[in-house]
This record gives structure tokens, sequence and C-alpha cells, in this order.
């Protein structure tokens, strides 16, 4: 068994990406500029920015962060991000999610200028990149593709499975896999909470993909042995044992699953690493004007 360490991907990525950015500024050209959006004051997300942020300081981006309150109004929201749109010294931005009930997501993420969406959820980029063109990919699913290369796991000619759906991490998962690319060109079944003998797909995988949210779900008697497993899942268990009052465990039973696999990603450390990288990725994508 090998671990994917997402931990040292970063730290790597990281470096080669502010290499780049003291190239830019040494020709003169201005850094990167990233922003984000901050409404309410939801836990996991004021971590996540601050991570964000934390992150744009040591590749040597710039970084605003726009905070306002959960009430703020559907029109307020909307005129936040004509303003960022507009603004020529910024390249890319991220409304981070999920936002209060009485805001529509899918209104506010479609009013982003695609060639500032560096979260990649727009539906320009999302059809962009499900016909192989240039395109800002989801942060977790790039990251995904990043460590796959980077360990130089073969998917061609895989079978891979993906659990769960969801526009962020399922479905653009499953086309990018199944594109004529490295990584990619694997056969690729996407399992759900409708998939019936589950367990039967999964075992036929040589690369598992599991995104579902529910801890441990994933048992070694659903894998076969020399199995990559890509765990996504980020659960808080309760224990009262730990400092926290509680552990993050992911998607696979990694203490059962890990001495069959070939590789597999350790929960915290692994996939949740990249996902900022990710972003700082297609942020010096869009500085570059290398997309649009």
């Amino acid at each position: 068994m090998n671990l994917l360490d997402g931990k040292k991907l970063a730290k790597d990525i990281k470096a080669e990406i502010a290499e780049a950015v003291q190239q830019m500024t040494n020709d003169g050209q201005k850094a990167p500029h990233l922003a984000a959006v901050l409404i309410g004051e939801d836990p996991a997300s004021q971590v996540y920015v601050r991570n964000k942020v934390r992150s744009c300081e040591q590749v040597g981006f710039q970084s605003t962060l726009v905070r306002r309150p959960a009430d703020i109004t559907q029109e307020e929201v909307l005129q936040i991000v004509d303003e960022l749109n507009k603004n020529a010294d910024i390249d890319g931005f991220i409304v981070q999610l999920p936002l209060p009930d009485h805001l529509d997501e899918e209104a506010i993420t479609l009013a982003i200028d695609p060639r500032k969406d560096v979260d990649g959820f727009h539906p320009v980029n999302f059809g962009r990149m499900s016909q192989g063109m240039p395109a800002y990919l989801p942060a977790t699913p790039s990251g995904i593709l990043e460590m796959l290369r980077r360990y130089e796991i073969t998917t061609e000619g895989k079978e891979v499975v993906v659990i769960g759906r969801s526009n962020i991490v399922g479905m653009p998962m499953s086309i990018l896999l199944a594109q004529k690319a490295y990584p990619g060109n694997a056969t690729v079944t996407i399992c759900h909470s409708r998939t019936k003998d589950l367990a039967a797909h999964v075992k036929r995988a040589d690369i598992l993909v599991a995104a579902i949210g529910r801890a441990d779900f994933v048992t070694a008697d659903m894998v076969k042995e020399g199995v990559v497993v890509i765990d996504v899942g980020i659960n808080r268990v309760d224990d009262p044992t730990a400092k926290r009052g509680y552990r993050l465990k992911g998607d696979v039973d990694f203490d059962g699953v890990s001495p069959k696999a070939s590789y597999i990603t350790p929960v915290p450390g692994g996939v949740g690493q990249l996902t900022v990288t990710s972003l700082l990725m297609n942020t010096l994508k869009a500085a570059r004007k290398e997309i649009y």
C-alpha cells in the first residue's frame, strides 16, 4: 500500500506556482489577484476562505476578501459579482458555498463572468470541460487529476467507479476520466443513491473515487486487491477522546481498505489538500489568459 500524499503534492505545486509568480513580477507583470466573497458566519466556510487567503500569500498572489452578513439581499450579492466581473485588476474570484437559504445559488453562479470563474462552476466552463476544450476545472476533480498524473497512475483502459454524482465532484470527475487524455481513457461507472447492488459495481473498480459524504461507507469486502482509492469524503465523526471532540474521516474505511489497496489517499492529508492548490492553478491560468 502506498499513500497518495496530498499534503506533499500541495507543497510542491505551491512552490512551482510561487516560482511562476516571481518570474511574472520580474518581467514587470502584476501578480495574479484572487478575490473571495464570504457571506454569513458558516464555520467551515470561514476556515476554507482563511486557507485560501493564506495560500495566496504563500505563493505571492494578491487577494481580496469581501465579507457580508447572512441577511444580505440577492440584489446586493449580484451587485458585488458585477463589480468583481468589471474589476480589471482581479483575475478570478469565487463566491464561497454554501450560501444562506434565501439566496439563489444558481442565479449567482450564472452571473459570474466565465473568464473569472476560477471555481469552474459556471455552465460555460462545465460545457467546455465536457467537450475537452480548455476550461477552468472544478477544484477537487482538478486536484485528483494532478494527483494521478504526478504519481504516474495508469488510467487508460482501467475500470473507474465514482460514487456520487454532484456537479462539484462526481459528474466532472467521471467526464474527465473518460476523456481522450491522461489521466483519462478509462471506462467509468457512476454510482449513486439509486444504484442497485452498488457493492458489485465497486468490486470491479481498478480505481475508486468515493465522494458520497458518508463516513466509512466503503468497506474492505467491497473492493478488490490492488485497487487505487481516491477518498474525497471529509466527515466529522464525534470522538470525545479527540482534542476538538471529533475526528475527520473519509468515505472509505481506511484501516480496513488500505491493506488491499495499491494506492490510497488518507483523510485528512489527501485530496482536500489539493482543492485550494487547484484554485491557485486556475487563478494563475486566468492571469496568464490561458483559457480565454
